[in-house]
């Protein structure tokens, strides 16, 4: 297990005056929950660099008067405003005691799905756990190789001895997505068949007489002209 060393100091006053004024000096109030006893301590903020700003899971080693108390972190607080570490919680570690804590979790292979043109899509990226000292672990480990198009891994389908989960088992660690085939639509033009309008029945036989009244006129005019000449 891979740990971090942290010089730090015992405070002796825990207000909010003290803990300000540590603040602008550079310091991170800290706090450990101990097994006979807690304490609070400052180390300089860029002990914590490491620690902190890291996805991997590490033990911290705190130096406090010629003392090592080996410990997890257990809370972190940022400063809503600028972001920036305010106070750090950790949980000294005794061998008969069980941890509970957030391991990060390693994703191990290429699924199958995603050769297929799937998409790996990771949830957790930390699972909470409780453990004995003595089976702690940098990370937990999931093999994927396996996992084909539309398929998860859910926290209730693997086991690792020493390790109790405490997320539902119900939930899935990471699943292959199958991809959305967007169809385009082909536009189909429409062929109107503009149809010549059909006459009403009878409306034939109608512009024929009319036509033929038209004729007669014309010829009874014709002769009356004659007349006059």
């Amino acid at each position: 297990m891979k740990s971090i060393s942290i010089e730090g100091q015992v405070r002796q006053s825990t207000g909010k005056t003290q803990t300000r004024e540590l603040r602008k000096n550079g310091q991170i109030p800290c706090s450990i929950y101990g097994v006979k006893e807690n304490l609070s301590f400052s180390a300089p903020a860029t002990s914590f660099k490491d620690l902190v700003y890291t996805p991997e899971f590490y033990t911290a080693k705190i130096s406090l008067n010629g003392s090592i108390i080996e410990a997890v972190m257990q809370d972190i607080q940022f400063d809503p405003v600028t972001d920036d570490l305010i106070h750090i919680d950790f949980l000294e570690i005794h061998p008969e005691k069980k941890l509970t804590l957030e391991l990060p979790v390693n994703l191990e292979g290429i699924p199958a799905g995603v050769r297929a043109g799937g998409k790996i899509n990771q949830r957790m990226k930390k699972m909470k756990v409780r453990l004995f000292p003595k089976d702690l672990i940098e990370h937990i480990t999931i093999k994927i190789d396996h996992l084909e198009l539309g398929r998860s891994v859910r926290v209730g389908d693997f086991e690792i001895p020493g390790v109790e989960f405490l997320n539902s088992p119900n939930i899935p660690i990471v699943s292959v997505l199958i991809p959305r085939v967007v169809k385009e639509e082909t536009p189909v033009a429409a062929t109107a068949a503009v149809a010549a309008p059909t006459p009403a029945a009878g409306a034939a036989p109608a512009a024929e007489k009319g036509a033929v009244k038209l004729e007669e006129k014309k010829k009874d005019e014709k002769k009356k002209e004659d007349k006059k000449k």
